[in-house]
């Protein structure tokens, strides 16, 4: 891709425009194919009061700054509208987690939200969820939960397999769709509310042994997803709880607003959820060390069921000798919605977003002159340098923004840029007017933020170099 010429591509860029351009003068509505920060509705507020009326105090960071850059708007207590690019960013998650589940096996479906009561009162947990369990009945008096997980469902998937064999085993579904827990007080934004988005996985072995081993490779890709997007995690020992099982462990990301109270050792891996093992444990019990306190916010949760739900249902295989066997299971949450607020969380600061960079809504910002200025010449080069990104990175097509708000000086548009934490801001000013013409660019990480003043060529390359996607 290196070898496009600038001369090349700015013929491909001109035909492109005429080419828009005539389609505009026929008929105007059409779109002429960047993305300008004019068209998008994404209502910001540039002050934000201590609350949103009775009873809905802002009581994180994550929440006040998704709610005053317009990333998620309440619908009611406890559900959130996504907007344009909180969504973008969480389809991005979506992939990622996918192509991690795929590297393990895992085959995605779809299982209705609605669920038949029946199966839930088969294990009890009809009763033992308590409140939490959103109930309601049709009208022919059927029970029906909103599922919060589908333990119940997906056995039962299996269960009518009678015929399983135990080569088709280890089976790994998984979804990732949108659940519901009736939560008594709901609050943080995203980190805890009624309605979320979740991915759950539920995997099927012949063996104990086999579903161990299972359950470690689902571990081991969990860490490979918290490490793409760049977030420090710890794995702590947890209480199963109303699922059950016999093994569970829970990912969280360290933050003084999570609600969970954890004890970490620093001089080995081990870590604990204080439900798990006590909160006045002082020494670690695998070598002994100095055991410390903090809080997490919970991203991830895996269990070993044994045949805690197949042994319910019947959901069995044939081994090699024709006999009919029970399966053992596992299952694995990971917070979608969950991960997304507590990246914000823990990577932004007090007055700007940062994301994890691999799944930050957009990729780069171009931030052109201000109309009327002395360098508005200038304009028709961020435009180039637009569609230029787009010809010679293609992995970055609708990945960069043009900010073309000119009524604005090019400050006012930095900051807006800077509270939305975009990775790259690249401003086209007076010195890409010069004879050795320069572009300002800006890196915006949560550690620092990094100015440099590169040639067109160098540039692209930089882009090129260090701009992962999904």
């Amino acid at each position: 891709m290196k070898m496009f010429t600038r001369t090349s591509v700015q013929l491909l860029v001109l035909f492109s425009r005429e080419t828009t351009r005539m389609c505009i003068f026929s008929r105007r509505w059409l779109h002429d194919g960047r993305l300008r920060v004019s068209n998008m509705f994404q209502p910001m507020a540039t002050t934000q009061a201590s609350g949103t009326g009775k009873g809905k105090e802002l009581t994180c960071k994550s929440q006040r700054l998704m709610l005053q850059t317009g990333l998620i708007r309440q619908a009611h207590p406890g559900a959130y509208h996504l907007m344009t690019p909180a969504l973008r960013a969480v389809e991005k998650l979506v992939r990622l987690v996918d192509q991690e589940m795929a590297a393990i096996g895992g085959q995605k479906v779809e299982m209705p939200t609605l669920t038949p009561g029946e199966l839930w009162k088969a294990t009890d947990r009809w009763n033992t969820m308590g409140t939490e369990l959103f109930k309601l009945q049709d009208r022919h008096k059927a029970d029906y939960c909103l599922g919060p997980t589908h333990e119940e469902a997906v056995t039962e998937i299996l269960a009518a397999q009678t015929n399983l064999s135990y080569k088709q085993l280890p089976v790994k579904l998984y979804q990732i769709t949108r659940k519901f827990r009736d939560e008594r007080r709901p609050r943080f934004g995203l980190l805890r509310g009624r309605e979320f988005l979740m991915k759950d996985l539920y995997t099927f072995d012949v063996s104990e042994e086999s579903a161990r081993e299972t359950y470690e490779g689902v571990g081991h890709a969990y860490s490979r997803v918290f490490d793409r997007l760049g977030l420090k995690y710890v794995k702590v020992e947890a209480d199963p709880g109303d699922i059950g099982g016999s093994l569970s462990h829970e990912y969280h990301l360290p933050a003084d607003v999570g609600e969970d109270q954890l004890l970490v050792c620093s001089q080995c891996s081990f870590g604990a959820n204080t439900e798990a093992m006590g909160a006045d444990q002082t020494l670690c019990p695998s070598c002994s060390g100095p055991l410390s306190p903090t809080q997490g916010i919970e991203v991830g949760h895996t269990f070993y069921l044994g045949t805690k739900y197949s042994s319910v249902f019947n959901a069995s295989f044939l081994n090699d000798k024709g006999k009919p066997l029970l399966c053992e299971m596992g299952c694995y949450g990971l917070g979608m919605t969950r991960i997304l607020a507590a990246a914000v969380e823990v990577l932004s600061s007090a007055d700007a977003i940062r994301w994890p960079r691999v799944i930050a809504p957009y990729q780069v910002c171009i931030v052109p002159p201000k109309k009327g200025s002395k360098e508005e010449a200038a304009t028709q080069l961020a435009e180039d340098l637009y569609d230029t990104i787009s010809v010679e990175l293609p992995h970055l097509k609708g990945e960069v923004l043009l900010d073309d708000r000119s009524h604005m000086t090019i400050g006012k548009r930095l900051r807006d840029a800077n509270i939305l934490g975009y990775p790259y801001i690249i401003v086209v000013g007076k010195q890409a007017l010069e004879e050795d013409e320069k572009y300002e660019l800006i890196c915006q990480t949560e550690q620092q933020t990094q100015t440099s003043h590169l040639g067109w060529e160098d540039l692209i390359e930089e882009l090129s170099d260090n701009i992962v996607t999904v």
